[in-house]
């Protein structure tokens, strides 16, 4: 017996594709919202987790920045005592330069000359005086210059006859007034030049520095 099929099964067939395509398209909604609400919560988590090492690393260089004001402070501290330190050096320097200068001066000032006045101010020093001759302040200038430890760089200034031995034209010897500027060695470049370690130590005042310098009274040096 043949059976024939009278039912619309073209409709039938296009309903049930029709179904199928919706079907599918509301799981494709369905995976794709969750593949896009699966990203954002992983892309929030990332966010998070990048937020706090932020807050860590925030931390971190607010601690730094205390260490390194705290280290700033020691240094300034140090620093502040280190010039302490230089300046009780100083001073104790600066209290035998007068009896380095006047033990100097005794060593290398010839016979023949006579020093009224040496003006010391820091490292400069000022030397006026007499001389019998033009000889003998020469060789003062080479005494400083070559042969002494704490003297350095003479200059001569000026040189002239004694205003005396002008006004006393019968005495046929002749006086000549003259001044020089001196440089006074630092301790430390004396112990270097020397070989030693540290600053010499200070020399006590000679007789000859307390009284004469090259036969005749010297003045003590002024500041």
């Amino acid at each position: 017996m043949i059976l024939i099929n009278l039912l619309p099964h073209r409709e039938e067939k296009r309903r049930l594709r029709k179904q199928a395509f919706f079907a599918g398209l509301g799981l494709s909604v369905v995976i794709g919202g969750l593949v896009v609400a699966g990203g954002f919560a992983v892309q929030q988590q990332m966010i998070a987790n990048q937020q706090s090492r932020n807050d860590y690393l925030a931390a971190a260089n607010r601690k730094l920045d205390e260490e390194i004001k705290d280290v700033s402070a020691l240094k300034a501290e140090i620093e502040s005592l280190k010039a302490r330190q230089r300046a009780v050096e100083d001073l104790q320097t600066n209290r035998n330069m007068p009896v380095y200068l006047l033990n100097e001066l005794v060593a290398q000032t010839p016979e023949g000359i006579y020093l009224s006045s040496i003006r010391q101010d820091g490292r400069t020093v000022m030397v006026t005086g007499m001389a019998q001759t033009n000889e003998r302040v020469s060789e003062f200038l080479r005494n400083t210059g070559n042969r002494s430890t704490w003297l350095e760089r003479p200059e001569l200034l000026e040189i002239k006859v004694s205003a005396m031995a002008q006004k006393d034209a019968r005495n046929p010897k002749r006086l000549f007034e003259f001044s020089m500027r001196l440089t006074l060695k630092q301790p430390q470049d004396v112990a270097a030049a020397a070989g030693g370690a540290s600053a010499p130590a200070a020399p006590k005042a000679t007789g000859a520095a307390a009284g004469k310098v090259g036969g005749a009274p010297v003045a003590a040096p002024q500041s």
